[in-house]
């Protein structure tokens, strides 16, 4: 799904809003009398009838940085003012720029890094934050930055609070690769930014400590990874990407984290080859993904 066009003159329109007749016509107009050529459009209504409008256009437009003033004016006057909607105007070659929070475990933040290093991800990696010094050496292996910062129980504060003069206007997306941590309510409002979390999915869920050897005691046939937008609440936020893998009687709690692992990998990599694609919309507590 990941694009690979990241021409200069290649732009992305995000449209959102109340479904109402008219609104692709009135996208591809302005386009039009802009000069610019639709590559690609995906659109979907939650309901025609009073529902929600969701809207990505991929398009090129010769010489696109210099009229991309002009061509948001005009989208600001149709869409905007006229219709009632939100947009978003994006230029296709502005990469990104993503922070990586991790703990110990290794395996979504080396996939991350592994995957950008190759191309297969459109983003550029600004830096990686850890609560742990473990993984500092294989991380500089790939030219990224590495900071350590302590997370002291009882000072949570301080640790975000410097977590945030590394993070604020650096980077344009987080994500927890395995972050250990509960972010506060604070430190989401003050970032501004999305933040994106993976977990591990059980049926059935189990909390805690111990998710795997509790799942082999009762037997589970599936596990799988949740990759989602952080909230207030915690592992509530908005779903983007979901997988599972069948599991049986004959594997060990060992193979079971392995598997687990696997699947951790491949639901985070995609979410966030589509958010930077800018596939993802969000409408409340929902996701809509092209």
């Amino acid at each position: 799904m990941t694009e690979q066009n990241h021409d200069q003159d290649c732009g992305r329109l995000i449209v959102r809003g109340a479904d109402r007749p008219g609104i692709v016509a009135n996208v591809s107009a302005v386009l039009t009398e802009h000069g610019a050529n639709i590559v690609s459009l995906d659109q979907s209504s939650s309901d025609p009838a009073g529902g929600r409008f969701f809207q990505r256009t991929v398009f090129h437009l010769p010489e696109m940085p210099a009229k991309l003033d002009e061509l948001n004016e005009s989208l600001e006057a149709k869409l905007g003012a006229e219709l009632g909607l939100e947009f978003e105007l994006v230029e296709a070659k502005r990469q990104k720029r993503v922070a990586l929070f991790v703990s110990r475990a290794d395996h979504c933040l080396l996939d991350l890094l592994w995957r950008q290093r190759r191309g297969e991800l459109p983003m550029t990696i600004s830096m990686v934050v850890s609560n742990h010094p473990d993984l500092g050496d294989e991380v500089r292996q790939f030219d990224v930055p590495f900071f350590h910062v302590p997370v002291d129980r009882g000072n949570k504060a301080a640790a975000e609070k410097e977590q945030l003069n590394l993070l604020k206007g650096n980077v344009d997306l987080l994500v927890l690769a395995r972050y250990m941590q509960i972010v506060s309510g604070e430190f989401l409002d003050e970032l501004g930014v999305p933040v994106i979390n993976i977990h591990h999915s059980f049926l059935p869920a189990f909390m805690g400590a111990g998710p795997y050897q509790r799942a082999k005691e009762r037997g589970v046939k599936l596990v799988g990874a949740t990759a989602h937008y952080v909230t207030e609440d915690l592992d509530e936020g908005p779903i983007i990407e979901q997988d599972v893998i069948r599991v049986s009687h004959r594997e060990s709690v060992r193979d079971l984290q392995r598997k687990g692992a696997d699947v951790e990998r491949l639901v985070l990599s995609r979410a966030v080859s589509w958010h930077c694609d800018d596939r993802v919309i969000r409408d409340g507590t929902t996701t809509v993904v092209f």
